[in-house]
């Protein structure tokens, strides 16, 4: 056992002393290849046999990342690996006569490379700035894959933001070479996407090649270039614009329909008016920020702000009307009987508004007795005597002018008038027999005092009224018909406060009505919303097409 250990050993040390050697003489070998392949070879010549013939280029692009889109600068900048393969004749060996070698990596700067440029370059590094190794196959194979970060120009469209998709480009070609010298294919149809990094604002839908053949005529006559252009077809995810903007800005727009429900007398309409305008203005100028300042088109998101700003200047323009109409009064406006039909009669229908029955005023008559009142005349039994209503009898005593020596036809003196409607009023607290007041109208024959009626009427001489009854009675018609002109201006006021109201409840409806169509209307408009992308896009323009995956004129 301990001799075929001991092998085992041995046979180990001499797989590794085997190992180093193989590597020795393959590290040789690579040295002389690479010295036999650079000894004579010149970066500044175009690899080919002739001078009239085309070298083909093939070209491709891989993506890791997207980094951003300005939209005010109009930017995008990616992170890319740069696909480029060519055949280099100058390069080519056997391996067989170095130790089965069939590929190398050598420096880039030892290579003749391609002037291969982003056109459309948006912050002056044209081309790659990191020049990473080539790697070099024994059939004169180049292929060179730097990495590099690009800031590309890109047209932004602004019109349903934030629910828009862009294309941004991205053009590469040959700086110096035209397409009879060096000719460019694509290698693969689209972006290769197998290491893409999400990015967390912008979903890539689509990222298409196309192969184009321009003649400049504006500076290289009829010559004619080839370039390959990549489309990069973004959407942008408007989860965050959604929550942070396009929800606030629509509860405030609904905080104008509010307004017209908050009740005139509290006086803070036109405050939730203005309140609401400086909120729009603030998501105005956010918006602002963030969109580039082009005057093509408007956002989307514009539009909608715009629209509420218009609607929210309307309420106030109407709010003050409405204030104006609560606030007048009979003695500065009088109600035409067009606004009394249409807006006390008929609008409230349409509105289904009840407007709550007027209750008869007790002040309208002295002693807060209505029409359908009681009054008790004395402590005692029913008594016949014919009772009436104070009104009645102010009415009458107005009209007839009795004089102060007047007296009844059964010979009984009558008493002050003051002192019977207080006896009248006592009775009705002491719980006595209650009589409806009549329709006729109460004379002063009809008031007989305690003392009268203690004489037995024996007393047939005529008693005057004294000038302080007269007074009192003056004073209680004026009382009344101050209640009455009162209750009247309450009245007319209570109407025009009940226009006010009506108003309010029709431009509540209306705006409600405006501010849910309007909204639907411009949000919806978005193609997103009502069509989104199924992964792919075709909205892409030809800049002169040519076969995308031929080389040589051929094929343009």
């Amino acid at each position: 056992m301990a001799k075929f250990g001991f092998l085992i050993v041995l046979l180990k040390l001499g797989f590794y002393i085997l190992t180093i050697f193989k590597v020795a003489l393959s590290t040789e070998a690579e040295r002389e290849l690479i010295t036999t392949l650079f000894s004579n070879y010149t970066k500044e010549v175009r690899p080919v046999e002739k001078h009239s013939d085309t070298l083909c280029l093939e070209f491709g692009i891989s993506i890791s990342q997207l980094h951003e889109v300005k939209e005010k600068d109009q930017v995008m900048k990616t992170s890319l690996w740069l696909e480029q393969n060519w055949t280099d004749l100058n390069l080519k060996w056997n391996p067989e006569d170095y130790e089965n070698i069939t590929s190398i990596r050598v420096p880039s700067e030892w290579l003749w490379l391609p002037d291969i440029v982003l056109y459309n370059n948006a912050d002056g590094q044209y081309e790659v700035t990191l020049r990473t190794k080539a790697l070099v196959r024994y059939s004169g194979q180049v292929e060179w894959t730097p990495p590099a970060i690009y800031k590309s120009s890109c047209e932004i469209d602004v019109q349903y933001f934030p629910f828009d998709m862009q294309t941004c480009k991205m053009k590469f070609g040959s700086w110096t070479y035209d397409a009879k010298l060096v000719d460019l294919y694509m290698r693969r149809k689209l972006v290769n996407l197998k290491g893409y990094w999400e990015n967390g604002e912008w979903a890539l839908v689509d990222a298409p090649g196309m192969k184009n053949v321009i003649k400049y005529n504006s500076c290289c006559g009829d010559t004619v270039y080839t370039d390959v252009t990549f489309f990069f077809v973004l959407r942008r995810k408007p989860l965050f614009y959604t929550v942070n903007l396009i929800i606030p800005c629509v509860l405030i727009s609904f905080l104008t329909v509010l307004v017209f429900y908050l009740p005139s007398d509290c006086g803070e309409k036109i405050t939730l008016c203005i309140s609401v305008l400086l909120a729009l203005t603030v998501f105005l100028l956010l918006i602002a920020e963030i969109i580039p300042a082009t005057s093509l088109v408007v956002p989307l998101i514009g539009n909608y702000l715009l629209f509420t700003m218009v609607m929210v200047t309307l309420s106030i323009i109407i709010t003050v009307i409405v204030l104006n109409v609560h606030h007048r009064a009979p003695s500065t406006h009088t109600m035409p009987h067009w606004v009394k039909r249409f807006f006390l009669v008929l609008l409230p229908k349409v509105l289904f508004m009840r407007r709550p029955n007027k209750e008869e005023d007790q002040l309208r008559n002295i002693g807060g007795l209505g029409g359908g009142d009681f009054i008790t005349l004395s402590s005692g039994p029913p008594s016949p005597p014919i009772v009436h209503t104070t009104s009645e009898f102010l009415n009458h005593n107005a009209s007839t002018g009795h004089n102060n020596n007047n007296t009844g036809d059964n010979g009984i003196s009558r008493h002050s008038e003051h002192s019977d409607l207080l006896s009248a009023s006592n009775c009705s607290h002491t719980g006595g027999a209650k009589r409806r007041l009549s329709k006729y109208s109460l004379r002063q024959e009809d008031f007989i005092t305690e003392e009268d009626i203690r004489h037995g009427g024996n007393r047939g001489s005529t008693k005057s009224l004294s000038q302080e009854v007269k007074r009192a009675i003056d004073g209680v018609q004026y009382i009344a018909q101050h209640l009455r002109n009162e209750d009247e201006f309450n009245s007319v006021s209570e109407d025009w406060k009940y226009v006010a109201m009506v108003l309010d409840r029709l431009f509540l409806w209306v705006f409600v009505v405006i501010c849910v169509v309007g909204t639907c209307s411009i949000i919806l408009n978005a193609p997103l919303i009502t069509n989104p992308p199924n992964g792919s896009y075709t909205g892409i323009k030809d800049e002169g097409a040519a076969n995308a995956f031929g080389c040589g004129p051929g094929f343009w």
